[in-house]
């Protein structure tokens, strides 16, 4: 067996972030990566709200958004009239209520340096060449064969192993599980550089043509060009004379494309894995769905994965029920599905030719966006926050609770609320503690809430889990300063704002997510079945500082 109890295939932005979630909450991991070094090719664009909190939750998202390009909005042309046009920037209940323009390669960079700091490495160069799931005995496990670009060649055994390997996944071909889809019959070009003549707004631009479409796309010092053609037998990238010439016959007019620094020729697809796992083996990101470009659903479906598999994986390490990894696939893949259809969707709108067809579809637009269904329909399927997680097995049903809001929902993400800090934080809002991407108990109320905080906070420290999990009393705006015994130091304490968690109101618990999603809630007196759901074992590697303030 090698040293550490899981093995990631993939150093992109799945992989890294799965690798960055599993050392943030005190376990090791190996990761090995096929490619010499990091990407270069910039190849997803768009970071959704999903995806930023992710990458919030591990302290990165705010050095990636410094280079980025808030999207402002999205419009849909025909025949030269807009028919379309949707608003961004406007979700309400997240730090994110926007999609950031930003290449691939920054968010990687930005991930593999969280990586560095939380003491993990990549190994470039290595490469899963042979994969067997070994089952039976004691526990199952993994048996991998690496190669390195040297000639070298090892095999190692692990307890768990991640692939993120890309759509032509070894580990998933090897284990057997089918990649079930379709592939486009159209060739898709694209190319990033500098496009004279744009018009200032940062706003995506769908130009729909009888011969197909034109999508160019603002970056913060360049824009993107991506069109579908009929294939023509090539394979090579495109070169920037090819892209001008689809400009001018698709586009508005009077643009000229200079300095192309990349293109890229390639199919797209719509597939998604028969399953995303087999015993030890559990698939993420591209190994686990293909998309369309449409929506840059991709890249933020994967980072996504990486989350919710880092934090559940860390989680039965440390002593949680192997259960919980079964709410791995149930979750996942309905997100999946979900995504793959929309730009599944949206790719065959882009495609539609008979004169007819085109007319309906432009005349439904032009309604739906008169009307704002559009824009209320299409941005919460993009950003990806109103997921509903209330019948995976890692979410406990439970009627309603006396004093519990309405919208502190089981499988939902909790909502946010203003909160004055008394004790061990100064934060102001209850989404800045979830930040921390930490097991959360939240005690909230007077009275016999008290108590409760007080023992979850002792039962952490007894597990030895201080440093992923946090226990934070909210009290009524107007309670008196308590006492907090030294055997619960830990205890974060706030007062509510408003009347959003009703801590006025019958005391309760609740449990939440890493992810930010409430996973259980009782009265007080119903605490024990929430702290069961804690991890129970001390951290395997060294506790590194947080980014988050």
């Amino acid at each position: 067996m090698t040293t550490e109890p899981i093995l990631v295939v993939g150093a992109g932005p799945t992989g890294l972030t799965t690798a960055c979630v599993l050392l943030d909450l005190g376990v090791p991991c190996r990761v090995v990566d096929r490619r010499p070094g990091p990407g270069t090719a910039p190849k997803g664009l768009t970071l959704w709200s999903g995806a930023l909190e992710c990458l919030n939750r591990l302290g990165v998202a705010e050095k990636i958004a410094g280079t980025a390009l808030p999207l402002t909005g999205a419009s849909y042309w025909s025949k030269g009239r807009r028919i379309a046009h949707v608003r961004f920037g406007g979700l309400k209940g997240t730090a994110f209520p926007g999609p950031l323009c930003v290449p691939q390669p920054v968010t990687e960079q930005a991930l593999h340096a969280r990586l560095t700091e939380l003491g993990g490495s990549v190994e470039w160069g290595t490469e899963a060449t042979a994969v067997t799931v070994n089952r039976g005995g004691s526990a199952d496990s993994a048996t991998v064969t690496l190669s390195s670009a040297d000639g070298g060649e090892e095999t190692v055994t692990v307890p768990w192993l991640v692939a993120a390997d890309g759509t032509r996944s070894l580990v998933r071909e090897s284990i057997g599980i089918p990649f079930e889809g379709r592939t486009f019959a159209r060739t898709f070009l694209m190319g990033d550089g500098h496009l004279e003549g744009a018009p200032p707004e940062a706003e995506a631009q769908y130009h729909i043509t009888p011969d197909g479409v034109l999508l160019i796309v603002p970056q913060a010092d360049a824009h993107r060009v991506f069109l579908d053609i009929e294939p023509d037998g090539r394979t090579g990238p495109p070169s920037q004379e090819l892209l001008q010439r689809f400009l001018d016959e698709r586009g508005p007019g009077g643009l000229r494309m200079r300095g192309t620094w990349w293109t890229s020729r390639f199919q797209v697809q719509a597939r998604l894995a028969a399953r995303f796992r087999e015993g030890p083996v559990l698939l993420a990101g591209d190994a686990a769905h293909a998309h369309s470009p449409a929506g840059g659903q991709g890249l933020n479906t994967g980072v996504q994965d990486g989350y919710d598999l880092g934090w559940k994986l860390a989680s039965v390490v440390r002593g949680c029920d192997p259960v919980l990894l079964d709410s791995y696939e149930a979750e996942r893949r309905p997100a999946s599905v979900r995504a793959v259809a929309n730009g599944d969707q949206q790719t065959r709108m882009w495609l539609l030719r008979h004169p007819v067809a085109r007319l309906l579809r432009n005349t439904v637009m032009r309604v739906l966006s008169a009307t704002g269904l559009l824009e209320r329909k299409a941005i919460p399927l993009l950003a990806q926050l109103d997921l509903d997680h209330s019948g995976s097995p890692a979410v406990a049903a439970s009627d309603a609770v006396a004093g519990v809001p309405r919208t502190l929902k089981p499988g939902r993400r909790a909502p946010d609320a203003a909160l004055t800090p008394v004790r061990g934080t100064a934060a102001t809002a209850l989404h800045d503690h979830l930040a921390a991407g930490r097991h959360t108990l939240l005690v909230c109320g007077a009275g016999t809430a008290g108590e409760a905080a007080v023992r979850a906070a002792q039962a952490v420290r007894e597990r030895g889990v201080g440093d992923m999990a946090q226990v934070l009393w909210i009290q009524p705006a107007d309670a008196a300063v308590a006492q907090v015994p030294h055997e619960a130091d830990e205890l974060i304490v706030a007062r509510e704002q408003g009347r959003t968690l009703g801590a006025a109101g019958s005391p309760w618990v609740a449990y939440v997510r890493p992810d930010g999603v409430v996973a259980a809630r009782s009265a007080p007196a119903g605490l024990d079945a929430l702290l069961a759901r804690l991890p129970s074992r001390e951290p395997l590697t060294a506790p590194v500082p947080s980014l988050r303030p």
